[in-house]
């Protein structure tokens, strides 16, 4: 039996519809007059539906729109079945439960990650990955890969469960999904070792079903997580697929390690490429900040060789971008080449930079004192690049134990892989060095343990 919704249940229906437009247009970077012009709808026909007003939208509106937005078969079925339970005597209230949970709404639009976030998706979705730790230094993209990745996911038809730790930074808008709030909570204390120990399986199952469902536990620390627990939860929900976002792997058995690297930031004096993935990353920043630059021909090699010098770091180069309200393009590549440590404060909100500073610092402190020396002997080399080769020479050390030691940094963040000729070289990145250099980069004190 089916009842008709309250006008209440009206007005919730419909503004779940425009979140679900406002979700779509802004996870694929488009404006509201964008998405007008790709649809044919009016702008303010699109506005009133992504603020709830529009309580009865034609079918022609609403397919017009999913054509605009190239919404797949599952997210246009979504938006159709949002259209149906805001009519009076459409689905009844207790469909409304049946909702799946949606991951939080990027506030940016994904640059230069598809290749990424195409394997993640796509591993989770298969189950051949059941558990992916995805790393790398802080302000790389970490959170918004995994927004990416579980918006695909549930563009496929997986409940997406989304809990964000702590103090990490939350660049999105969280979803509207009160019923599944708690359950969220429960899991990531359950994975914590906090909360039930024993009834979160049953809850889950009976919550979601015998569907897929994606868990997606961002900035946690991982030496909290409880793999005893995580353990049974893959074995009692064989649907059940985690996705984890840190600083550092969790280092235990079945994790699929993602190491996510910088953006692709070739060196301009091999010739400028515009369509590099740093490049491409800054020009939209600059956009925002200053929006009447003309990418000419010699905007185009500013902004190249200020990618390349700040190796491609994502937030790295926001804060260079937003020191363009009181510089030229010219003055800020001539502070960049200089010193580029005072641009890793971003002017809009120093909170930012100081943030990226810090956890920058923390990272090189928990590397152990062979590593940290290392990076000071590296920092202090007339070379940017380096080879395998170089930290034999440097440390002295076998080179197993070398070859060891580069993953670690790799895996912590600090360095990036590259090519130079046709050796693999690494760097140290300018976030890492520029840090390092203004601070002591020595071993722990007597009695203090490396990490």
């Amino acid at each position: 039996m089916t009842t008709s919704l309250s006008p209440e249940g009206i007005a919730t229906a419909t503004a779940a519809l425009g979140t679900l437009i406002r979700g779509h247009r802004l996870r694929i970077g488009l404006t509201q007059q964008e998405l007008a012009d790709l649809s044919t709808i009016s702008v303010r026909a699109i506005r009133d539906l992504e603020k709830g007003k529009a309580q009865r939208p034609r079918a022609d509106t609403i397919r017009l729109i999913a054509d605009g937005l190239r919404l797949g078969p599952r997210a246009r079925t979504a938006l159709e079945d949002a259209v149906r339970r805001g009519h009076r005597g459409g689905l009844g209230t207790r469909h409304l439960t049946a909702e799946q949970p949606a991951p939080p709404v990027p506030l940016h639009p994904l640059i230069e990650r598809d290749a990424e976030a195409t394997v993640l998706t796509e591993e989770l979705r298969s189950g051949a990955e059941r558990l992916i730790t995805v790393v790398g230094l802080s302000g790389v993209g970490k959170t918004r890969l995994a927004l990416e990745a579980a918006a695909r996911l549930h563009d496929a038809g997986f409940p997406v469960l989304w809990h964000t730790a702590p103090g990490a930074v939350a660049d999105c808008l969280p979803a509207c999904d009160d019923q599944y709030d708690a359950l969220t909570a429960d899991c990531a204390a359950y994975l914590h070792g906090d909360g039930r120990a024993d009834d979160l399986a049953p809850e889950l199952s009976g919550a979601l079903g015998d569907r897929a469902v994606l868990l997606v536990l961002d900035g946690v620390d991982t030496a909290l997580l409880d793999f005893h627990r995580l353990t049974r939860l893959l074995r009692e929900l064989p649907g059940l697929r985690l996705l984890v976002t840190a600083d550092e792997p969790w280092n235990v058995p079945g994790e699929r390690l993602f190491l996510l690297s910088p953006l692709e930031a070739p060196d301009p004096s091999d010739g400028i490429r515009p369509d590099a993935p740093a490049a491409r990353f800054l020009l939209s920043r600059l956009r925002h900040v200053r929006p009447d630059i003309v990418p000419d021909e010699r905007v185009l090699a500013d902004i190249a060789w200020i990618g390349h010098r700040l190796d491609g770091h994502p937030l790295a180069l926001s804060a260079a971008a937003s020191w363009l309200t009181v510089c030229d393009l010219p003055t800020l590549r001539g502070i960049v080449e200089s010193d580029p440590a005072p641009l890793l404060d971003h002017l809009a909100d120093g909170r930012s930079g100081s943030r990226l500073r810090e956890r920058v610092a923390r990272t090189l402190a928990a590397l152990p004192d062979t590593h940290r020396q290392l990076i000071g002997s590296l920092c202090a080399a007339s070379e940017d690049a380096f080879v395998l080769e170089d930290v034999v020479r440097l440390t002295g050390m076998p080179l197993p134990h070398c070859g060891r030691m580069v993953r670690d940094l790799l895996v912590s963040g600090v360095i990036r892989a590259g090519t130079e000729g046709d050796r693999s070289a690494f760097r140290v990145l300018c976030v890492a060095r520029a840090v390092a250099t203004g601070s002591t980069l020595t071993a722990s004190p007597a009695g203090t343990p490396a990490h």
